[in-house]
């Protein structure tokens, strides 16, 4: 028997905290006491705070019922070292306002791991790199991530406004069914009411989503579930351009700039990067080469129509520049700030 009741209590606690029902006589078998002393320690959590609900009769047993407050939890050393890792992978998840919460949590548990756990959360952090979090437009609002999750777990009905991949808004009626995180991105599978079909939304596009109230019957997914259905929506746009640019920068100072960019690394000479960039026509790229050259010099190697498309909007941004501005709109493209250039060919 086990004549320790501080460590005997916390045991207990560690076999509550699954949550499942446990019977009283099951509970003491696995602490070695009498049921008497199991009785006598669940009084002695409870009045530590820890909700802890009872069924009595031949078969009763206890629970560990959801409080008004989050009391202290007790973990195992794999568990401890799963949340470690976990709300680091939390720091850079695309949810706004998660990543300093994030740190903070993880700064408080790292604190009170034992060393030896210390070296295993130290040797995933240094083995592992995530991908950093997406830009503030691509951030998902905490607020609407719970409504709909909700949603997809009640059947309940929801409208949201949405705006379009060409940026028209529209207004949306629709039977959330599943939330999928993709590329960094969050999607809402739903059955859209007004257009009869399914849909995949991206929720970073997504705003004031309201429950209506009203229920529907969950529908089978279609392409093997929700996964799979994100999956195929996402390569559903082809994107069948490739253009070389040439970034002159280092390979260490383009992680950032790079990070939404579909590219290939060709090759990271001292002081120049060559990329491959895909995207789905010349304009897209023009963009991408744009938004690269707001950071480093760019110089477009092929094909000819992005080079003459990127020609053509430097020239057009060049007339939109005021007369205070002349000497960033004519400073040297070998500069310190970004430009974007045609190589000679």
């Amino acid at each position: 028997m086990s004549t320790d009741p501080t460590g005997r209590a916390l045991s207990l606690l560690s076999l509550l905290q699954t949550h499942r029902f446990w019977p009283c006589a099951e509970l003491a078998r696995r602490l070695d006491v009498t049921e008497r002393t199991v009785r006598r320690d669940v009084d002695r959590l409870r009045g530590l705070g820890y909700p802890v609900g009872a069924t009595s009769g031949r078969y009763g047993g206890y629970r560990l019922e959801s409080g008004a407050h989050l009391p202290p939890l007790v973990v195992d050393d794999d568990e401890a070292v799963a949340l470690a890792v976990g709300l680091g992978c939390a720091a850079v998840a695309a949810v706004d306002g998660m990543e300093e919460t994030s740190l903070r949590a993880l700064a408080k548990v790292e604190s009170l791991l034992p060393h030896r756990l210390r070296r295993r959360v130290a040797a995933l952090h240094s083995s592992v790199r995530s991908v950093p979090s997406p830009t503030d437009q691509d951030l998902v609002d905490p607020g609407s991530l719970s409504v709909l999750a909700a949603a997809c777990r009640d059947h309940e009905l929801v409208r949201f406004a949405y705006r379009a991949g060409d940026g028209t808004p529209t207004r949306r009626l629709v039977e959330p069914h599943r939330l999928v995180t993709a590329d960094r991105r969050w999607y809402l599978v739903a059955w859209d009411r007004d257009r009869d079909d399914w849909r995949t939304f991206r929720l970073d596009r997504l705003a004031r989503p309201q429950p209506t109230g009203g229920r529907f019957t969950a529908r089978e997914i279609p392409r093997g579930g929700a996964a799979a259905f994100v999956a195929h929506a996402l390569g559903a746009t082809p994107r069948e351009r490739v253009a070389t640019l040439v970034l002159d920068a280092g390979a260490d100072d383009l992680a950032e700039v790079l990070r939404w960019v579909d590219h290939d690394v060709v090759d990271a000479a001292s002081g120049t990067v060559v990329v491959r960039v895909r995207g789905e026509d010349v304009g897209r790229l023009a963009m991408t080469v744009a938004r690269l050259a707001l950071s480093v010099p760019v110089r477009v190697v092929e094909p000819d129509d992005l080079a003459e498309a990127v020609d053509r909007l430097a020239a057009h941004l060049a007339t939109g520049v005021g007369p205070e501005r002349d000497d960033l709109a004519m400073a040297p493209p070998d500069g310190e700030g970004g430009g974007c250039r045609r190589s000679a060919r």
